[in-house]
């Protein structure tokens, strides 16, 4: 590839759109899904619906030693939970199936034959161990690749090598020319002629490789914009030419318009590696993102709405998605902003919606007692529905709704303080715990509200006690929730009650 192909990428044109945009979205069921992937499967998904076109959904599971059904299944879980649909493919079907490339066997059979026939495949005998040493032998690097040695044996060599058991591979004859192209999101790129050795397409024994099948599924299912990830890059001269041979063959309609995303950088500028846990997609649904949260910021990475604009629904984005807008530069994954960026999305969420939301956390994490809304007891749903104005602005993930409420939800008389609560108490703590549960138990049920108690306790520990606000509120903070951080302290007293809200100062006050 031309050293200059960056610098192009800037003043070239970026191509036009076919009329009927046709994308796909085929990842391997090699492990749990990632957020590269997913940002993958976004930009598919967004460039099909903003253009009118059609998303087409399969699998390419051809290689049986790596490949399990666990996996497969977990990405229909996760497109599921994100809501990204597709129009053809998985369980949806259409009229370019099977959708799974373990299914599609005998095309790939079909069409390796006739690729042979036509003298664009031919039989390929020789080992790496001999390409290697043939490299060696020559002066050039070892890994160097393949050196073509196999082109023109004639039948007698063939013959020769059967003979000693050997079972030739097929390789593409790539071409003694530049192969350029127009990428949707990077410009003119440029592959000098040979720079991209003549490359397997089946193995001796007789599986095809991805570099056949992904691009007969893409010919055969009519794909016209193909958007994928830059560390394909270099296989792309090569599906150029295996696209004219397809065409020739009558097999494919065309060759497709490529665009190749950005990377997704991690820590210390290095790729966002799949067993990074930051790019394990159900460790952030496990910890609570919500799906709009997740994909706005999926969408950032390489992409923006507008100049200082970063929060945004899907249907906004689908509004203004271009393929050709996204940053070749790569991208940054910042879990402090993808954070933010959820928080801003539960805040937007209808109170009912948040709460139906949160209850599978708050099951699991042992604060309530089913895993559903319509499940809870009366007392959960009355408590939940009054803390929920309390603690959804408060929140930045779901999984932090259980620590919020779980001391609004418990009936238990004195909680234990966290080590950070308890560093706050100063020596203050027991007076004003004192002052404040002879206040609170000459207040009668009628008035246990959260303004009467608000002026109550700021008349008796700020204006009469003399402590600051801090001092004075800090340590029934921490009696109330055991937490440093909690909802707001008045509020919390009235949604507990009296005979709670007492019992907990009382039970603090003997643990000091």
């Amino acid at each position: 590839m031309t050293e200059e192909h960056s610098e192009n990428a800037k003043s070239a044109a970026k191509p036009e759109l076919p009329k009927d945009v046709r994308v796909r979205f085929c990842p391997s069921p090699t492990g749990t899904p990632h957020v590269g992937m997913i940002r993958t499967a976004l930009f598919n998904w967004a460039e099909a619906r903003a253009t009118g076109g059609k998303l087409v959904f399969r699998i390419e599971d051809t290689d049986a030693q790596r490949d399990s059904e666990e996996s497969y299944n977990q990405i229909l879980e996760s497109l599921r939970w994100l809501g990204i649909d597709w129009d053809e493919g998985i369980d949806v079907g259409g009229p370019h199936g099977p959708y799974r490339q373990s299914e599609r066997t005998d095309i790939y059979k079909d069409v390796a034959a006739k690729l042979f026939e036509a003298g664009y495949a031919y039989e390929s005998f020789s080992t790496p161990e001999e390409i290697e040493a043939r490299n060696v032998a020559a002066g050039r690097p070892k890994a160097f690749g393949y050196d073509g040695y196999d082109r023109n044996l004639t039948e007698e060599q063939k013959a020769a090598f059967r003979a000693e058991g050997r079972k030739p591979a097929l390789r593409i004859r790539m071409p003694d020319e530049d192969i350029a192209f127009d990428d949707l999101i990077r410009g003119r790129i440029e592959f000098k002629a040979g720079s991209v050795p003549d490359y397997v397409i089946v193995r001796p024994n007789g599986d095809p490789l991805y570099t056949l099948t992904n691009p007969v599924d893409d010919a055969m299912m009519d794909i016209n914009v193909v958007l994928r990830g830059e560390d394909l890059l270099s296989s792309t001269p090569r599906q150029i030419v295996l696209y004219r041979y397809l065409i020739e063959l009558g097999i494919a309609k065309q060759t497709p318009l490529f665009g190749h995303m950005p990377y997704v950088m991690g820590q210390g500028n290095k790729k966002l590696s799949k067993r990074d846990p930051e790019s394990n997609l159900f460790n952030h649904r496990d910890a609570g993102f919500i799906r709009e949260g997740l994909l706005n910021y999926l969408a950032l990475l390489g992409w923006s709405i507008a100049p200082d604009r970063d929060v945004f629904s899907m249907d906004e984005m689908i509004a203004k998605f271009d393929v050709r807008d996204v940053k070749a530069n790569p991208a940054r994954f910042d879990i402090d902003k993808a954070i933010s960026i959820n928080a801003e999305h539960i805040r937007a969420l209808e109170p009912e919606d948040f709460l139906r939301r949160s209850v599978p956390y708050l099951h699991r994490d042992g604060v309530v007692s089913a895993d559903n809304w319509d499940a809870l007891t009366d007392r959960e749903k009355t408590v939940l529905t009054a803390a929920a104005p309390l603690v959804q602005p408060r929140v930045r993930l779901l999984g932090e709704v259980a620590g919020m409420v779980g001391s609004l939800l418990s009936t238990e008389g004195y909680i234990e303080p966290a080590a950070d609560a308890r560093k706050q108490l100063k020596d203050s703590a027991a007076d004003v715990l004192d002052k404040a549960i002879a206040a609170l138990e000459g207040v009668d049920e009628a008035e246990w509200k959260t303004d009467p108690l608000h002026e109550l306790l700021s008349k008796v520990l700020v204006e009469e006690g003399g402590y600051k606000p801090r001092l004075a509120f800090g340590p029934v903070r921490v009696a109330m929730s055991g937490r440093r951080v909690s909802p707001p302290l008045f509020e919390s007293m009235e949604i507990v009650g009296k005979d709670v809200t007492v019992a907990r100062l009382k039970g603090l006050r003997e643990h000091l």
